[in-house]
């Protein structure tokens, strides 16, 4: 009877052709990880954030998703890596990321739907011709009796003269015609950091999310293609599970082959999961609540953090067991402090 390791060797060789390594299962990969800077998501994470794939940071507004992909920038861009911001949502402020620790010289800030400023267009000024301001000359006649001309004869250049002031180069029209109503547009002001100092410019409101969503894809296929990010935050904070959704999980399954192959770490901050299968990583964090152990100041938030899959995790362990293991929730919790309220 021949042994069973030379029986799985005569299946895999009849079996070549269509399914390689039919009863050999394909190892796991553990990835090398790289820092967060907040030492309880460290710990979870055992280590940090996996690279060479993509990482989903889920959760509503403030619940701390800029923060650690901030804190984790800042860790990358300290040891002289170059990364990418694709801000879908345009809300990256960068007074605060440098005040997170990120090197902005080491930081390329991708703003999506952004139109440039429209310049101001020269006001036209109306003004009757000199020929309508200047009195005729007296006359005298059988109608005049020298007092000027016939009434009738004065109003002859009255039409021409109004039509002039309202439309200098256009034609007078013979026809009374209804105007078309103009809606006056909302100002949209946003904050930018020009020269070292804060402006708020007046800018045209911004395009429709998909067509940013669209922006931000194309964007980020050729960071990846080019190659030489060490991370690319993908941030889409600020748009609904209708948008986010929209995105083929292709994509995502795109992302993925080319993060592994560049060995950067793509971050997706979402409000909603949507990379599904393609993310080795899922977090989701929930809003942060403040802290109120001071009396008179506000000092600063709590955030929480659940790791709700990770993929390819280092176990110790080595055996498998046959029952499935019952599920243990994996969370951390930090605390981001004001600058006034001070570290304890």
């Amino acid at each position: 009877m021949p042994l069973a390791s030379i029986v799985r060797t005569q299946i895999e060789t009849a079996l070549s052709h269509r399914i390689p390594s039919a009863l050999t299962p394909a190892p796991k990969m553990i990835r090398p990880v790289a820092e967060t800077g907040i030492e309880s998501l460290d710990e979870v994470l055992k280590g940090g954030l996996p690279v060479g794939a993509i990482s989903e940071l889920v959760g509503p507004e403030s619940s701390g998703r800029t923060s650690t992909a901030l804190s984790f920038l800042a860790r990358v861009t300290e040891i002289g890596k170059v990364c990418a911001w694709i801000d879908v949502s345009d809300s990256l402020d960068p007074a605060s990321a440098s005040a997170a620790g990120v090197d902005l010289s080491h930081l390329l800030w991708v703003r999506c739907g952004v139109r440039p400023k429209a310049t101001p267009q020269p006001k036209s000024h109306f003004a009757l011709p000199n020929k309508y301001l200047v009195p005729l000359p007296v006359t005298k006649g059988l109608h005049g009796g020298g007092c000027g001309s016939h009434p009738r004869g004065e109003t002859k250049g009255l039409p021409q003269a109004v039509s002039g002031l309202l439309q200098p180069e256009a034609p007078a029209p013979h026809r009374a015609e209804p105007q078309r109503r103009v809606r006056q547009r909302q100002d949209y002001f946003e904050s930018a950091y020009q020269q070292g100092s804060m402006q708020t410019p007046r800018v045209s409101p911004p395009s429709k999310p998909w067509s940013r969503i669209e922006q931000g894809l194309r964007t980020t296929d050729l960071l990846l293609q080019g190659g030489g990010f060490s991370a690319i935050v993908f941030d889409m904070g600020s748009l609904s599970a209708e948008f986010v959704s929209r995105v083929p999980l292709a994509t995502w399954f795109r992302y993925r082959a080319a993060a592994e192959r560049t060995q950067s770490s793509i971050l997706l901050l979402t409000q909603h999961g949507c990379a599904k299968s393609s993310a080795e990583l899922l977090l989701r964090l929930r809003p942060g609540r403040a802290i109120c152990d001071e009396a008179t100041v506000f000092p600063g938030i709590e955030s929480y953090v659940e790791v709700v899959r990770r993929r390819f995790a280092g176990d110790s362990v080595k055996v498998i067991p046959l029952r499935k293991p019952p599920q243990s929730t994996i969370a951390a919790s930090w605390q981001s402090r004001t600058t006034w309220a001070g570290r304890r």
